[in-house]
């Protein structure tokens, strides 16, 4: 083999193996990337399964039976029950009974004397509450004709009109099977069991039905007044949550203060929904809410809710190990805590020197959160339009940096809360019956359970009576809603 040849064959190895080293190269690199990608979609798995209802919105249900939250309030020392100076509640005597049971003797112990006849005095009163016999009063419509002694014209008399049948049932029955039904969430085929039970009733669940969709019709003009006292009030909370409607996915939204409560359901989630429902485009006051972009959209003042934002700053303290989540979450209960001291003094706002140190504390933090961020990775451009995909510590970051002004509000104005809570809890019951019934069977059953637990949630919150307010709806004269603030 002569030089050359040597040479010739030297560079095409050399070229072959440098094929085999970039071919290497480039698997490796892939395997980088897939091993990456991998890791990231691990920590999502972890981040997801570590999450319940301590550091995310998730409902306590949903935590299951192994999984104890831990919670923020520091366990007391003082024993379980009653605590010295509670004043216990007990079933007292009523001065006029319904009835009265004499027990006396009839002849003497001593010398078996006849007692009948004689008079005795009370000594002891004992009293026994019980319902009484549970059963239903049959009231009977009899129309008469009358001759007129004057002409001999026959003139016949009318049922009222909500005598409609020669046997019905009255409204207080009905009020009773739509309040355990849509109220107490019972299943339709169990309402119409208890009922039966109970008084003997024999209601259909078709018939159940058309009373709830006619109680749910009467009651519009109640939800507009409704809608018209929230858009028009100083203050509102505000959420929403999922429901399933035919077993696809929709939105139950919830305006409501101490005072009322409007629930309505809608396919979307954002702006379409909060425009079709109407409450929100008319509102100027200041709104308590979560960090649902759709809300900013809107033209009043915001308040973020500070259970949100602790329950962020936990998940990041613990999933992500950083040290200025821990911190804020401290500051965020100080906060709270010093203003609900002052509110309790009869105060408005917490004072001013207070307040600029409870700020200057909430800045500090904010900024040791910023700087322990790693600087953001240079890759390729994305795919799609938008700002790229942040990790969850430096979206709470930009959140509390951003909304600042939202998130202090409560220490400039004692009557704001410093949670949604009022929300959540109305919406739980949502979630209630979607746990027992799974889906809506039809939007019309949608909407009249909205409507009707909107009408009664207002009327409980105004203390009012639950089927009283229903009967009322079915002998046509509902309720009037009366606070507005």
């Amino acid at each position: 083999m002569t030089a050359e040849e040597r040479i010739t064959q030297l560079e095409k190895e050399l070229a072959e193996e440098r094929a085999k080293t970039a071919r290497l190269q480039a698997e490796n690199e892939q395997l980088h990337s897939s091993m990456e990608h991998l890791q990231r979609r691990l920590q999502e798995v972890e981040a997801r399964l570590a999450k319940d209802s301590h550091n995310s919105s998730k409902p306590p249900s949903s935590d299951g039976p192994g999984r104890k939250p831990r919670a923020h309030r520091k366990k007391s020392e003082k024993p379980s029950g009653g605590q010295p100076g509670h004043i216990g509640r007990t079933l007292m005597q009523v001065a006029s009974p319904d009835t009265i049971v004499s027990h006396r003797p009839e002849v003497c112990t001593s010398c078996q004397s006849d007692l009948r006849q004689t008079s005795g005095i009370v000594r002891e009163r004992r009293q026994v509450h019980d319902l009484p016999e549970l059963r239903l009063i049959v009231q009977e419509h009899q129309v008469e004709e009358v001759r007129c002694p004057t002409c001999q014209h026959m003139n016949r008399a009318c049922f009222p009109a909500e005598v409609d049948a020669p046997a019905c049932y009255g409204p207080r029955v009905q009020a009773l099977a739509v309040y355990l039904s849509q109220f107490q969430l019972l299943p339709m085929e169990r309402t119409c069991e208890a009922l039966e039970d109970l008084y003997g009733c024999s209601i259909a669940e078709g018939t159940l039905m058309n009373w709830t969709l006619e109680a749910a019709q009467r009651l519009e003009p109640t939800m507009e007044r409704i809608k018209a006292l929230l858009a028009s009030g100083r203050f509102k909370h505000a959420d929403e949550t999922g429901m399933r409607i035919k077993g696809r996915l929709h939105w139950t939204h919830v305006s409501c203060t101490p005072w009322l409560t409007c629930y309505a359901w809608h396919r979307k989630r954002g702006k379409e929904a909060l425009e079709s429902i109407g409450i929100w485009p008319n509102f100027r006051g200041r709104a308590m809410r979560d960090r649902w972009a759709s809300y900013d959209q809107y033209d009043c003042d915001h308040s973020l809710c500070g259970a949100h934002l602790v329950r962020d700053c936990t998940s990041v303290a613990e999933q992500d190990q950083q040290k200025w989540a821990a911190d804020m979450l401290e500051v965020l209960l100080g906060m709270a805590k010093a203003a609900q001291a002052w509110r309790e003094r009869g105060d408005r706002a917490v004072p001013v020197d207070e307040r600029d140190v409870w700020v200057a504390q909430y800045f500090e933090v904010l900024a040791a959160g910023f700087a322990a961020q790693a600087p953001p990775r240079h890759e390729n451009p994305p795919k799609h339009k938008g700002r790229r995909k942040q990790s969850a510590a430096k979206n709470l970051l930009d959140a509390l940096l951003q909304r600042a002004e939202m998130v202090l509000a409560f220490l400039d104005d004692l009557s704001l809360p410093f949670t949604n809570n009022l929300a959540e809890r109305d919406l739980r019951m949502i979630k209630v019956q979607q746990k027992i019934s799974g889906s809506f069977r039809s939007e019309a059953g949608a909407t009249a359970f909205c409507t009707l637990r909107s009408y009664l949630s207002t009327m409980r919150k105004q203390g009012r009576s639950m089927l009283a307010a229903m009967a009322a709806v079915f002998a046509g004269s509902p309720f009037p809603v009366a606070w507005g603030t």
